[in-house]
């Protein structure tokens, strides 16, 4: 009985990592080709700019719902429900293209729609894992899919770029419709359970305030939520104003730029397959404040590199530590919080690290045009260091041994 069990999991995280990474894959996709298709049409940053507001803004608006209706119903007929939608909203964009209507104004519409579909599924997908998963095997598993994730994100431009050249946009589109319908196939394969709820059924309000509540309450995930704002507020810089650094620094070759990104995401990539072959940190919260010492301090001599080549090592170093910080800090939160109550949770990570970012680079966008981004990534590089000493040292003042 215990080998057969040991199977049938083994079998459902393979058809769940297999289902959700063909999804990230087909929005990837779709994601690089819109932004690179709104550039070549439009050369404006207006609407670069409210592109990223319709990709970005809908999710944060709609996680708390979301949190709820995680927590409430079937989390996997729930993700389904979330890729079909999004797949049925780029079929129609496909349609509109095909029938000679391709307005802009119709590209933001349709991303603000997926983006509400995936702020839908994000909660889900994240707190099946403990629903499928021996709470032993989480930090293992976690590093496969962060390898996973590195390796398609690391083909996806590519794919963007070949599709987006050759046979055009549509296309593209038609690939992520693919792509969530082989998600979906794969992913009914899975049998999962709905949460059992204790207690009265309450209003989805009542819901989302009690899950803020609990969050409040808790004390590691109320210690843990605030070093997740103040540490995304700290590499917001890193994250969006490398390019401009690279730019003004050691020149706009096309090349160069490529190589920032292509350098980051192999970092994370050799980080996953780390966090997957180590298999479990019994320190989470320590190997949390490490890895934001690392970050801060490798953020803080990218500001002040010189050279492009030492730039990159640098970088490389950097991606390395995001697998292992994001599996930490999500097995920590898995393992620590009641199942009934994953969505909400989740959906509370989502909204700190979907705000936090676009709040920061509100002060830090305009500041780079008044101080060198090199002055910046150090200076916040050194304040992201102290947050991980902190981290470390008030998580012990308090007693939280994880």
């Amino acid at each position: 009985m215990e080998s057969f069990k040991l199977r049938s999991w083994k079998r459902d995280i393979t058809l769940f990592l297999i289902s959700q990474n063909l999804s990230l894959f087909g929005s990837s996709v779709v994601s690089f080709a819109i932004i690179w298709y709104v550039t070549l049409q439009t050369s404006s940053g207006k609407w670069i700019m409210l592109f990223t507001i319709c990709s970005l803004l809908p999710q944060v608006l709609i996680s708390l719902w979301a949190g709820v209706w995680t927590d409430r119903h079937n989390r996997k007929h729930l993700i389904m429900l979330a890729d079909g939608f999004i797949a049925l909203a780029t079929l129609g964009l496909v349609i509109a293209f095909w029938a000679g209507y391709r307005s802009m104004e119709l590209l933001l519409v349709i991303s603000f729609i997926r983006s509400i579909g995936a702020g839908i599924q994000t909660p889900s997908v994240i707190a099946l894992y403990p629903q499928i998963v021996p709470l032993e095997k989480l930090t293992r598993v976690q590093g496969i899919n962060q390898t996973l994730n590195s390796v398609l994100m690391l083909l996806s431009p590519a794919v963007g770029g070949v599709v987006l050249g050759t046979v055009g946009i549509t296309w593209a589109f038609m690939l992520d419709v693919l792509t969530a319908s082989l998600a979906i196939a794969v992913l009914s394969f899975i049998s999962v359970e709905k949460v059992v709820q204790s207690g009265e059924k309450a209003s989805v309000f009542s819901d989302l305030l009690h899950g803020i509540t609990y969050a409040l309450n808790h004390k590691l995930l109320r210690h843990v939520l605030l070093y997740f704002g103040i540490s995304f507020f700290l590499i917001t810089p890193a994250a969006f104003l490398t390019p401009l650094l690279v730019e003004r620094s050691f020149g706009s070759d096309v090349w160069r730029l490529t190589a920032n990104e292509m350098v980051w995401t192999t970092g994370t990539l050799i980080g996953g397959v780390f966090v997957s072959l180590r298999g479990e940190f019994k320190n989470k919260i320590l190997t949390v404040a490490i890895c934001l010492v690392a970050f801060g301090i490798s953020f803080a001599l990218l500001g002040v590199a010189t050279n492009f080549t030492i730039y990159l090592l640098i970088m490389g170093v950097a991606g390395l530590f995001m697998p292992v910080v994001t599996t930490a800090q999500t097995v920590l939160i898995q393992e620590n919080v009641e199942a009934a109550m994953m969505g909400r949770v989740f959906s509370l990570v989502q909204i700190l690290t979907g705000s936090a970012m676009p709040v920061a680079i509100l002060f830090f966008g305009p500041l780079a045009d008044i101080v060198p981004v090199g002055t910046i990534l150090l200076v916040t590089g050194l304040l992201l260091a102290v947050a991980g000493v902190f981290y470390q040292f008030t998580s012990k003042r308090a007693g939280l041994n994880y």
